[in-house]
């Protein structure tokens, strides 16, 4: 028997949308107010559900506390109040919430190995959302999910 398990942290960070190929007008044309030079930041809300089975011993899929400490160790530690432009982790991508999301879930499925399913949830706004599973590992980024509205 499957189960899931799913878990709120938050996390700080600035970012730039941009990409070298393209000239600054065709950076503010595609990224517009997030091209901006200095940045921008937000206060995002990570979810991370993590499928397996449920342990007949302890009646949980995972302890909590390995996984609050799996994700501090993965994903608050580098990322919170972080320029994600300055990581090396986005040094040949654009830092998109969508590259975030996806990167995250690459750390925790490295990490969480046990797991039979992950899917990392990022919250950008109040309008904008972005979701990765390593169900759908090998769908292209442009299915990545976002919710109705603009950045």
């Amino acid at each position: 028997m499957k189960a899931y398990l799913g878990r709120r942290y938050r996390l700080s960070a600035s970012h730039r949308l941009f990409s070298a190929s393209f000239s600054d007008a065709q950076n503010q044309s595609v990224y517009g107010k997030c091209a901006n030079p200095h940045g921008h930041g937000h206060n995002y809300i990570v979810e991370v559900i993590i499928g397996g089975a449920i342990d007949p011993e302890t009646g949980m899929v995972m302890n909590l506390v390995d996984l609050d400490a799996c994700v501090d160790r993965e994903v608050l530690q580098p990322f919170d109040h972080m320029n994600l432009n300055t990581l090396e982790a986005f040094r040949d991508i654009v830092p998109s919430t969508e590259n975030l999301c996806i990167e995250i879930e690459r750390r925790l499925s490295r990490a969480l190995p046990q797991a039979q399913g992950l899917t990392v949830r990022v919250e950008e706004t109040s309008n904008n959302f972005f979701e990765f599973s390593s169900d759908r590992a090998s769908a292209p980024a442009s299915q990545t999910r976002q919710a109705e509205g603009q950045r």
